[in-house]
């Protein structure tokens, strides 16, 4: 990375970090405050699958915009959208249009994507997987002290942080507006004859792209089937709230952004990113299987390390590998991949806390046993060649 790549790169990291800060402080409660308001366990589920339901249409089309009219606008539209789904929290008077609210989030969350998308515009293949792990790492600061204010303020009211989200994205957005530029003119951009869905699909399912995309699918889906139950399984096997809740979700945060900020950029150069995916997929099914063995707060911290780690392992190292293949198609082909994830997202929170009825560790076995069997897939990454840049 270059000058201008580093002073870019802060930019964008310090616009993220602000908007996972207020998506950190209400993921936690959320769960929680849609009960406040008569939502059954199932109804929960469909809360958080929804956001996803609309990533899952939308985030192709934001990618593939942000490969066209540039990044900057589309981070723009996203952080806007942000604060006014938050503040349709805080002011929603019945589950319904907690819902729709929620719906809103999704359709505008384009941020990850486009930000991926920002990082390889930024980088080199070489540097591409420690620039989306500091990305990640971002994102894990926002999870830290995102939670733990949030669950201060939810003992205040509980929609205040709803509120202050709001403003926190209002705020990102008044100083993203000036700060932020793009990462390539107009005559750096891909051709349009890239932006035909049929290229896309094209450069989508070529083989190891698939695999890939498959497998961040699986990865994803197991990691949302915990995030959709982890609040409600911590309040019935161990007593917890929002605050108690809120203090380890900002424990997530704490062991990812280890992970992604510094283990990540110094294994991948000795490594590689696909023997870490490997490490990560392995890593997060033990978590799931130590999660069902968890009795206390020593086990329930250590499942919860291996887990972050894990995760921490994969997701820049999958992104890096993903945007490496698309070739100037990145935008696009990070839009599927982020498509693919919202749709584990959706089924992820809907599987688990339909297992829930069946015991509170339920979704956390059946999740484990399913990365057992992806870490196998995974593992099959490391016979294959280097992935090739393709063209559309």
């Amino acid at each position: 990375m270059g000058g201008v790549g580093r002073a870019t790169l802060g930019v964008l990291l310090f616009t993220v970090l602000l908007d996972l800060l207020g998506f950190g402080m209400v993921i936690p409660i959320l769960p929680l405050y849609a009960q406040s308001l008569r939502a059954s366990d199932l109804e929960v589920g469909a809360l958080l699958a929804v956001y996803s339901v609309m990533q899952l249409l939308f985030s192709p089309i934001w990618g593939r915009l942000s490969d066209r009219a540039g990044r900057r606008p589309v981070l723009l539209l996203s952080i806007l959208g942000s604060c006014g789904s938050q503040l349709g929290y805080a002011l929603a008077p019945t589950y319904t249009w907690l819902l729709i609210a929620r719906a809103f989030a999704g359709i505008c969350g384009a941020n990850i994507t486009t930000a991926q998308a920002y990082v390889a515009d930024v980088t080199d293949e070489k540097s591409r997987a420690s620039g989306m792990g500091i990305l990640g790492a971002a994102m894990g600061l926002g999870f830290i002290f995102g939670p733990a204010i949030g669950g201060e303020l939810a003992r205040v009211s509980p929609r205040l942080p709803f509120f202050v989200a709001s403003g926190l994205a209002a705020l990102n957005f008044a100083l993203a507006v000036p700060i932020l530029i793009e990462p390539r003119p107009p005559g750096e951009r891909a051709p349009t004859r890239a932006f035909t869905w049929a290229a896309l699909v094209r450069t989508v399912t070529v083989p190891r792209i698939l695999t890939l995309i498959l497998l961040f699918f699986i990865i994803t889906f197991a990691f949302a089937n915990l995030e959709g139950t982890f609040s409600l399984y911590l309040a019935r096997q161990f007593g917890y709230r929002e605050r108690g809740t809120s203090r380890l979700f900002a424990f997530i945060g704490l062991m990812m952004i280890i992970t992604q900020g510094g283990l990540v950029r110094r294994m991948v150069p000795r490594f590689g990113e696909k023997r870490l995916v490997v490490v990560g997929t392995f890593m997060m099914a033990l978590a799931m299987l130590l999660l069902h063995f968890a009795s206390d707060l020593p086990s329930l911290l250590l499942a919860m390390a291996v887990m972050s780690i894990g995760n921490g392992l994969n997701n820049p190292s999958l992104s890096s590998l993903i945007s490496r293949a698309a070739g100037e198609q990145q935008g696009g082909v990070l839009g599927v991949s982020q498509s693919f994830g919202a749709l584990a997202r959706v089924l992820g929170p809907i599987a688990g806390t339909y297992a829930l009825r069946f015991g509170n560790t339920t979704p956390y076995v059946a999740a484990g046993l399913l990365m057992l069997l992806a870490s196998g897939a995974a593992a099959s990454l490391v016979r294959q060649p280097e992935l090739a840049t393709q063209r559309a």
